[in-house]
C-alpha cells in the first residue's frame, strides 16, 4: 500500500542542495563549514558512519552511529560556556543532530521545520551555542526515517550530553554510571495478525527482536561494579525509537533526584522505574545489599535472552549467576515527585487531541492533532513571548505517545484528574486513552517543534510547529 508521507521529499533535496552558499542565501545562523578549516575551530567533532556493532556473540548489528560507537562518546559540556561541535555527515543520507533538552535558537535546535539546515552526505556543519540548562541532555538524529527501520533514531545515532552546573555540582554520591535503553532488529508488523495486540484495524507497527541497557545485551557486556555502601548516581535514557521501558533493580530502591536533566521538587525512592522514548531519570541507588543482580526490564520477554534488555549489577567478592526477583509493585507516577496542589492559573489555555488514522493490513497508520496531520499543523498555535500557556492534551488512541516540545522546559501540572506543580520536563508520556495538562511558558522566541517521540508516530504526521507572534 503506498505510504503517504508529509513533505517526504524535502528534507532530502534541503539535505542535498544546501552547502555553504545555500545556507548563506536562506539567511541561516549556522553557515557549514567543512575540512580542516572546521575540524581546527571545533571542540568537539562527531562522525556519523555505519559501523558492525556486537551486541552478543555472534550477533552483529549494522547500523550507523557516531565516532564508531554505540552509544556515542559522552558529550560533557559547561553551562553557560560557549561550545564548536563539527558533525561530519557520512551516513549516506541526509540527516541532522539534535541537542535534546537544551534551549537554543532553531538554526541550532536541528529540527528542519524550524528551519535547522540539514547535512548533506558527505557534507558537515559547525553548530555553535551556549549550553543552557545544566543537566543530562542526549543527542540523537533528528532525521526522517518513514518505513527504514535502519535510520534515523531506529539507528545507533545517540549519545549523552551532560551539561555541568555553572555553580559546580554538590555530588552527594560516590561515583556515577551512564545508561541508555535501545532495541534493535526491527521489523514492521501487522498487529492484526498476531493473536493478541490492538484491534483488526490497526496498521503498521515496528517490532523489535533484540534491545540492550548499555551496549550489549544482559550477560554479554561488562557488569556494572559496586561496592557496599555506596551511593551510585545512575543516569538512565530511554533512546528507543518507539517503545518505552520498565526496569527494576531487586532487592534496591531508585531514589529520583532529576528528570529530563531537570531537578525534581519531591525526591521520592521508587521500586520500578518508567521512561517513555526519550525520557532521562537520575537516579540514585544505596548499595546496601551485596549480591550478583540484573537491572532490567520487569517484562520477562524484553529481559530473557531472547531481547536481553538489562545489565549485571556485582558486588565487590561476589560471584555467581545473576539474581532477578521481580518487583512486588509497579509505583511509577510523575505525582510521587512533583508538589501537590495547583500550579499558578495560566494566561490562555489550548486543548489538543491526539487520534489514529488506522493503516489497516499492510498500511502505515496516520496521526492527526485536532483533525490534521503534518505540515497542516503549522502553525499549530500561536504564542506571545513571556506569556504561559496550558495545554490540555487528551490522547484519544490506543498508543502511548511521549509528546516532546522543543528549546523549552515545561511544567507537568495534571495527570489524569490529579494537580501538580514544580515538575519540570521536555517529554512527557501519554499512556492509551489518557489525558494530561502542561504549562509552556513562551520564553525562547522561535519556530518551535512539538511532536511525539515515537519515530513513526512523527512521520506520519503526529508533529506541529508553535509559532511566536
Amino acid at each position: 500500500m503506498p505510504v503517504r508521507r508529509p513533505h517526504p521529499d524535502r528534507r532530502e533535496v534541503l539535505g542535498q542542495l544546501l552547502g555553504a552558499s545555500g545556507a548563506a542565501a536562506l539567511g541561516l545562523a549556522i553557515p557549514p563549514v567543512s575540512g580542516r578549516a572546521a575540524e581546527a575551530r571545533a571542540d568537539h567533532i562527531l562522525r556519523i558512519a555505519p559501523v558492525s556493532h556486537e551486541i552478543a556473540p555472534g550477533k552483529v548489528i549494522r547500523t550507523t552511529a557516531y565516532n564508531g560507537a554505540v552509544p556515542g562518546p559522552v558529550l560533557r559540556l559547561k553551562e553557560g560556556e560557549p561550545v564548536r561541535i563539527n558533525v561530519v555527515n557520512d551516513s549516506g543520507y541526509p540527516n541532522l543532530v539534535h541537542w535534546h533538552g537544551l534551549h537554543l535558537p532553531p538554526e541550532q535546535d536541528s529540527a528542519s521545520e524550524e528551519g535547522s539546515p540539514i547535512i548533506a552526505p558527505g557534507g558537515s556543519l559547525v553548530y555553535a551555542f551556549t549550553p543552557k540548562p545544566s543537566g543530562t541532555r542526549w543527542y540523537h538524529s533528528h532525521a526522517m526515517a518513514m518505513e527504514d527501520l535502519t535510520r534515523s533514531t531506529y539507528s545507533g545515532e545517540f549519545g549523552f550530553l551532560i551539561v555541568e552546573p555553572a555553580a559546580g555540582d554538590p555530588g552527594r554520591y560516590d561515583r556515577e554510571v551512564l545508561l541508555a535503553s535501545h532495541t534493535w532488529e526491527g521489523h514492521w508488523v501487522s498487529m492484526q495478525d498476531l493473536q493478541k495486540g490492538p484491534p483488526p484495524d490497526n496498521g503498521l507497527e515496528a517490532m523489535y527482536r533484540s534491545a540492550t541497557l548499555g551496549d550489549r545485551m544482559l550477560g554479554h557486556g561488562e557488569p556494572v561494579r559496586v561496592r557496599e555502601g555506596e551511593r551510585v548516581l545512575f543516569r538512565i535514557l530511554n533512546a528507543n525509537a518507539s517503545m518505552g521501558i520498565s526496569l527494576a533493580l531487586p532487592g534496591h530502591r531508585f531514589q529520583v533526584v532529576a528528570l529530563d536533566g531537570n531537578p525534581v521538587p519531591v525526591q521520592a525512592a521508587v521500586e520500578v522505574l518508567k521512561l517513555d522514548a526519550a525520557e532521562r531519570a537520575d537516579v540514585i541507588i544505596e548499595m546496601n545489599n551485596p549480591g550478583v543482580w540484573v537491572l532490567g526490564s520487569t517484562k520477562d520477554d524484553e529481559r530473557g535472552m531472547g531481547m536481553g534488555m538489562g545489565v549485571v549489577v556485582e558486588y565487590a567478592n561476589r560471584r555467581g549467576e545473576p539474581q532477578w526477583v521481580q518487583p512486588q509493585r509497579d509505583d511509577w507516577r510523575y505525582a510521587a515527585f512533583a508538589r501537590a496542589g495547583a500550579a499558578a492559573a495560566p494566561d490562555e489555555t489550548i486543548a489538543l487531541r491526539f487520534e489514529k488514522i488506522p493503516g489497516g493490513r499492510g498500511g502505515y497508520n496516520r496521526w492527526t492533532i485536532n483533525g490534521k496531520s503534518w505540515p497542516d499543523t503549522d502553525p499549530l498555535f500561536t504564542v506571545q513571548r513571556g506569556k504561559r500557556y496550558r495545554l490540555v492534551m487528551d490522547n484519544h488512541s490506543g498508543d502511548e505517545h511521549p509528546v516532546h516540545i522543543h528549546r523549552h522546559t515545561f511544567e507537568v501540572t495534571k495527570v489524569g484528574d490529579q494537580p501538580m506543580s514544580g515538575l519540570m520536563k521536555d517529554t512527557i508520556s501519554l499512556p492509551r486513552f489518557s489525558k494530561a495538562e502542561i504549562d509552556l511558558v513562551a520564553d525562547d522566541p522561535g519556530a518551535t517543534f512539538f511532536h511525539c517521540h515515537h519515530q513513526d508516530h512523527m512521520d506520519q504526521g503526529f508533529a506541529g510547529l508553535i509559532r511566536y507572534v
